[in-house]
């Protein structure tokens, strides 16, 4: 390589490379003895000469020096360099000759901003800007950020005479001819390249034009995988560079591949990334305090950006990926912790008086006792209650733990202490049951008292438990303008004492008169935002989340690191195993065998179809046409339901109220039964594509059977049956408890099976894996030090962190 930008390149390398005279091969010295002479001709500045002789590098001894006099020599070239470059910015035109001003200068750094449309980017017309905007890339941050999802090695030079078939490999060698050729039916190209082991035919299909850019004797590097045509090796349209003064892209090297959109094309893309760091990196601000960098061993900014999309070898691109994994974990820390913070001592909560006489009176008109787990979980959200600060907490527990039973004794005491309370379901069917289930409780409890007020459907009273009459009601959209403008008054007036709703609670014509405590069923199903929003119809509430999904916990905490976790860990007694098989695909007929015997002993089942994660549409159609199989070739005899969704919310409901009332027999449906209802009568859990749903929600569907005192099946026919996917479903049969599931879930799929980022309202993760626990740990762990010293990070020197907070949360918490 010729050319001062070459020199810079090198020493920049060798200073990754820790000093170690391996950024080429040879050594340094070598390289430098040869280049130095060249390098001289081209300079004509008398100033940048004489400096340029005082280097000594055409008798450097480089590979004697200890590592301090390495670094200070290195450095005082880059000193000379740095010189040379102010001075080619000024335009002084005699500071370099005509040749190395075309190739040799040093990278320009562009001046335009970070945040300037990609169309400043040489060759990135409107029209491919269109493209990228497919993949979020509107800005050059926003490429800078855009990651590569992997790597090719190319970067291990082989002689032509030990290319081995079937494997990737890269070749340095000379173009002895190259010709248009007829490639097929085709033009194509052909090139024979040599080095001094041997020869190799190289062709690419479809791209005749190739031929003008391949002079004879130009230098050449070929990466791509080796195939035999006619007993002789030949690379069929490998990746190419011709060898000049600029820095290898797409060959030689680890090679990025980038996640792509029908009309943007791996090379292109890899040059206009490449453009992007070279000029636009050094503008990033390091945000992250410099002590942090120096305790975790972390790059700093602008160098892990131009190392996750070009780097000099695996250790770089681990470094790289660290550096910007956590980056992602810690801002999302300290987002969470921000958020706990605004909301918990940004106003004071509402202290309830807890009343053992409520609570015990409660528990003992309750056909069942409270197990240790559940007992446990009470205490922590009183404990809570009894605070002048907001309570923020997450409830977990399985399908059938008795969340729910908890959840009522905390509506109760809120009602006791004069505050109103709500409970918040994300579909219709689900509220309809929490509201039935809580009538239940406190019927048994009380003595209900009969009102021509409202529809005793939707408004109940009941008097002997309080003091006073307490009034609970349900709120769903499917109500009739008319009851919801009379529930609307009610709640206004401080008339309702609990609210069980859906969506409908977090409408703008809803106004409490004293909400004390919001709860929030299935949280996952609500952004941040509708949980904000029900949280605003009173001031400063407290907050309690329940998922029946079962989320590890350090997972929880990342997610949920502004709320405090509870966990529901054991099931009532008398609770029976779901007995789950995976069958072979052939098997189907088996299985429906037994599912019409189930339904001739009373029972009902559920047919979940395969997941079709490219499109809902899609998905929606395949379970549309199996319905109609079903309901024609299979179980003619049988009332069968359809539910999917793409069905409005109404037929949804609509479907699931005649499943449970139990005028269908089996209800076939997508995944969006996952979260829902309890049927009782429900015996049999049959998943067809079994192997394309995560752990997590297998299991999910699995606990939506076996509620009552007879035993449960689920039985999984898979589609394709590979020895992982065999391995993960034989985890079903053997494995019941849903915490131990999720971890393996998030060791073998990753974080994706529970929650999209943009549903549960935090920021993208690009890089980082919430199944890395020690990157994990490590974030929340520097984040909790850095928000205890500086919570609302004033320190001028967080200045820059908290900037990067404010555009990462645009959404989230508030930075005060």
């Amino acid at each position: 390589m010729i050319g001062i930008n070459s020199l810079r390149n090198v020493l920049e390398l060798e200073c990754r490379k820790g000093y170690t005279d391996k950024a080429v091969i040879g050594g340094l010295d070598k390289y430098l003895h040869k280049q130095a002479g060249q390098i001289r001709q081209s300079i004509n500045d008398p100033q940048l000469l004489i400096g340029f002789d005082e280097l000594h590098l055409a008798k450097s001894s480089y590979s004697s020096y200890s590592m301090d006099e390495r670094k200070r020599w290195i450095a005082s070239i880059f000193v000379w360099l740095d010189k040379l470059e102010k001075a080619t910015e000024s335009c002084q035109p005699s500071v370099v000759s005509s040749q190395t001003a075309v190739i040799g200068l040093p990278r320009r750094k562009r001046r335009e901003g970070l945040d300037s449309p990609i169309t400043v980017i040489k060759g990135i017309a409107a029209s491919v800007a269109n493209k990228f905007a497919k993949l979020n890339v509107k800005t050059v941050r926003d490429l800078l950020y855009f990651f590569p999802r992997r790597y090719v090695d190319y970067s291990r030079i082989k002689p032509i005479s030990e290319l081995v078939e079937g494997e990737e490999q890269t070749i340095m060698g000379t173009i002895w001819q190259a010709r248009v050729v007829t490639l097929g039916n085709r033009r194509g190209t052909e090139a024979i390249v040599g080095d001094k082991t041997g020869n190799i035919r190289v062709v690419w299909f479809n791209q005749p034009y190739l031929a003008k850019s391949f002079r004879t004797n130009a230098r050449v590097v070929i990466s791509g995988t080796v195939s035999l045509f006619k007993g002789q090796k030949v690379f069929e349209s490998p990746e190419w560079e011709l060898l000049g003064d600029k820095e290898l892209i797409h060959t030689g090297r680890l090679v990025p591949v980038y996640p792509l959109t029908q009309g943007l094309y791996p090379r292109q893309v890899r040059k206009w990334t490449k453009e992007a760091v070279d000029g636009f990196a050094w503008q990033l601000s390091d945000f992250l305090p410099s002590e942090i960098k120096t305790r975790c061993q972390l790059l700093d900014l602008p160098t892990a950006i131009a190392q996750i999309h070009y780097p000099d070898d695996q250790t770089m691109a681990g470094r790289a990926r660290s550096r910007l994994s956590f980056d992602e974990l810690f801002l999302l820390q300290l987002g969470v912790l921000a958020r706990k913070r605004d909301w918990q001592e940004g106003q004071p909560g509402n202290a309830f008086h807890i009343s053992q006489e409520v609570i015990s009176r409660f528990l003992q008109c309750l056909p069942f006792t409270l197990t240790r787990a559940q007992e446990r979980v009470l205490q922590e959200i009183l404990t809570d209650l009894k605070q002048p600060k907001a309570m923020s907490r997450l409830l977990q527990g399985e399908v059938g733990s008795g969340k729910t039973v908890i959840a009522t004794l905390a509506l109760l005491v809120a009602g006791a202490n004069d505050y109103q309370a709500a409970l918040m379901a994300p579909t219709e069917v689900l509220a309809e049951q929490h509201y039935t289930n809580i009538c239940t409780y406190l019927s048994q409890a009380s003595t209900r008292e009969q009102s021509s007020e409202l529809d005793e459907g939707i408004v109940r009273h009941y008097t002997g438990f309080l003091a006073r009459p307490l009034t609970i009601a349900l709120l769903i959209g499917s109500l009739s303008n008319n009851e919801k403008e009379k529930l609307h008054s009610g709640i206004k007036q401080g008339k309702v004492d609990i609210v069980v709703g859906t969506h409908a609670l977090i409408q703008k014509e809803v106004e409490f008169n004293k909400l004390g405590l919001a709860v929030i069923d299935e949280q996952h199903r609500f952004g941040v935002l509708q949980r904000s929003a029900l949280r605003q119809k009173g001031f400063n509430p407290h907050v309690l989340v329940m998922t029946a999904t079962p989320i590890p916990r350090t997972m929880a905490l990342t997610l949920y690191g502004d709320l405090d976790l509870s966990v529901i860990e054991e099931l009532p007694p008398g609770r029976q195993v779901v007995q789950t098989k995976c069958l072979e695909p052939g098997d189907r007929e088996k299985a429906y065998s037994f599912l019409r015997r189930q339904v001739s002993n009373g029972r009902q089942a559920f047919i979940i179809c395969p997941l079709i994660e490219e499109s809902e549409i899609l998905e929606a159609k395949a379970a549309t046409t199996e319905y109609e199989r079903l309901s024609r070739e299979v179980f003619p005899e049988l009332k069968l339901g359809l539910l999917h969704g793409q069905m409005p919310g109404s037929e949804k409901e609509e479907v699931m109220r005649r499943f449970r009332d139990g005028e269908l027999d089996i209800l076939v449906s997508t995944s969006v039964v996952e979260v829902g209802i309890d049927v009782p009568r429900a015996s049999v859990m049959m998943i067809e594509g079994a192997e394309r749903f995560g752990l997590s929600q297998l299991h999910q569907f699995r606990g939506r059977v076996g509620r009552d005192k007879e035993q449960g099946y689920c039985l999984l026919i898979p589609e394709k049956l590979s020895p992982e996917a065999r391995e993960r479903l034989r985890l079903m049969e053997k494995v019941h408890d849903g915490f131990a599931l999720a971890e393996k879930d998030l060791e073998l799929r990753g974080p994706g099976e529970f929650f999209g980022t943009q549903q549960s309202g935090l920021p993208d993760l690009k890089l980082a894996k919430l199944s890395d626990l020690r990157s994990l740990e490590l974030a929340r762990r520097e984040a909790i030090t850095l928000f205890q010293s500086d919570p609302g990070l004033k320190e001028p020197e967080h200045q820059p962190l908290r900037q990067q907070l404010n555009q990462v949360w645009s959404k989230g918490a508030e930075w005060s």
